[in-house]
């Protein structure tokens, strides 16, 4: 479960004050698969940190019942003079799961072969990112996070990458922003549509997305 309380959200700037969340109240329920549609700058990926808890709102308070991931494939967080190795094998601390186990994991997945012992400055964008998924996918969570998902490599990675991550949504909740329609309609069931400051819930993710088109119309 998620739970917004009261929840605001702005940035000040010199001439006005940009409103993310106005007194948000909402609960999502525990497996939802919620796609979060809005136009650019709206602050999707804001509300995204929200619930991540790397973003503090202005007012109000966010329950959270369960485990939340970090954004999906995000590379932003690695120690670039560690390791690969070095780098899972904290993460695993930090997530308190067996640290022999999830390296054995992400090796197999993300196919580094020498360079998971390798520091992560030296890994191309592609490396980092296949790093970045095989550990998501290497951790369980009660909700996952994807801002844009992304599958690197080539066609067998990407198939294989997806088919992980659809493997985990099984059991699990979803929070997911994308400007592409189709994505959100092939991992979603409902939607939240972000609009000037409002958000709105709808059960039927259909139902979000000619929510959304008709405010990208207007």
């Amino acid at each position: 479960m998620i739970e917004f309380r009261d929840v605001s959200k702005y940035y000040l700037t010199h001439q006005s004050r940009k409103v993310i969340v106005d007194h948000l109240n909402l609960r999502l329920p525990a497996g939802a698969k919620v796609g979060l549609l809005g136009r650019n700058g709206a602050g999707k990926s804001t509300v995204i940190g929200m619930i991540a808890g790397t973003v503090r709102p202005n007012t109000g308070t966010i329950r959270r019942r369960g485990s939340i991931s970090w954004p999906l494939g995000f590379a932003g967080s690695f120690a670039p003079d560690l390791t690969g190795a070095q780098n899972v094998r904290f993460a695993a601390r930090i997530y308190g799961v067996d640290s022999d186990a999830l390296l054995d994991y992400v090796q197999d997945f993300a196919e580094l072969g020498d360079f998971i012992d390798m520091p992560v400055r030296a890994y191309s964008s592609g490396m980092k990112a296949r790093l970045a998924f095989g550990l998501s996918m290497g951790v369980s969570f009660d909700w996952y996070l994807v801002d844009e998902i992304t599958a690197v490599g080539d066609t067998a990675f990407r198939r294989k990458s997806l088919s992980a991550f659809k493997e985990r949504l099984h059991n699990a909740g979803l929070l997911m922003v994308s400007h592409a329609t189709g994505t959100i309609r092939d991992y979603c069931d409902c939607g939240l549509v972000l609009e000037g400051g409002r958000v709105r819930f709808y059960r039927d993710v259909e139902e979000a997305i000619a929510a959304h088109d008709r405010n990208m119309a207007a």
